[in-house]
């Protein structure tokens, strides 16, 4: 009792101490190897107002489909919200696993691949558990990622595209910026997984330490003086033009999935090797990095 009675009276430190505990104690953070390696290191925490208008500027431009913070909530609750912060994580990646993949040409590394399946299964198991944490407060929460209202949908500008999305609820929380290939650029690098949780708590928002959606990317801010993951993809699916995600996701499905299963018995189907090897890889890159 004493503890929800702290989170109501100071929600943001609370809040960030239920994430991070999680991730530093639970044996869900795990490579799922002998070793008990961990999956993550130390997340990022930032929040993001239900009202701020930016969750509108998203859904005009991405779809319809897409969720606003009350939208969400009231599919959940059905019941106007008071109060909405949207409460975002990073979950930047190890060094072990940034320092194998960036080594791989053509498949990512075992590390890697496993932190897809696995590290994913932990920060599924973090919004789980943060949403729990607030509903034995009697604070109402919902992780959209683990709606059964989530699904796929296809957006006429982007192609595919969820009902949801962590990184621009990132985006909001000021904890990063989009880059060329589409990853979140954060303080702590590219090498990440990200996820959030909507809930009918008043949190001040993380200030927003940038006025673009992709100022922290080398290639946008300074010309095209970067493009550094361009020739990390090994299909092409990376050009100046951007991302094309069909490529991309059909790589990952079609071979990397095979891949994994038949060198390291494991369904998964990450890549991510343009977010290793780039000056963007594990912080915000300087001018002088390219």
């Amino acid at each position: 009792m004493a503890q929800d009675k702290e989170i109501r009276e100071n929600p943001d430190l609370i809040v960030s101490d239920i994430i991070r505990d999680f991730m530093l104690h639970s044996p869900e953070n795990t490579l799922n190897k002998e070793s008990g390696e961990p999956a993550w290191d130390e997340p990022l925490i930032g929040f993001s107002r239900g009202d701020d208008p930016l969750y509108q500027e998203f859904k005009d431009d991405i779809g319809d489909f897409l969720w606003t913070p009350p939208e969400i909530f009231r599919k959940t609750f059905s019941m106007e919200p008071a109060h909405l912060t949207v409460i975002s994580w990073i979950l930047p990646q190890t060094e072990l696993s940034k320092e194998d993949n960036r080594k791989s040409k053509t498949y990512p590394a075992e590390r890697w691949l496993r932190s897809r399946l696995f590290g994913e299964q932990a920060n599924l198991a973090l919004a789980r558990h943060t949403v729990q944490r607030l509903d034995e407060a009697g604070i109402r929460a919902v992780a959209p990622e683990l709606s059964p209202l989530w699904q796929w949908q296809t957006s006429e500008r982007y192609g595919y595209a969820s009902n949801w999305s962590n990184r621009h609820a990132a985006y909001a929380a000021g904890l990063g910026t989009f880059s060329l290939c589409d990853g979140l650029i954060t303080p702590k690098g590219k090498a990440m997984r990200c996820g959030s949780v909507v809930a009918e708590i008043n949190i001040e928002a993380t200030p927003r330490p940038y006025n673009d959606h992709r100022a922290w990317c080398l290639f946008y801010s300074h010309n095209g003086k970067c493009g550094k993951c361009i020739p990390r993809c090994p299909v092409g699916a990376l050009s100046k033009d951007g991302h094309d995600k069909l490529k991309c996701r059909n790589y990952l499905f079609d071979v990397i999935a095979d891949y994994s299963k038949e060198r390291y018995g494991i369904a998964s189907y990450g890549c991510g090797l343009c977010q290793t090897g780039v000056p963007c890889e594990s912080r915000v890159p300087l001018p002088g990095a390219v």
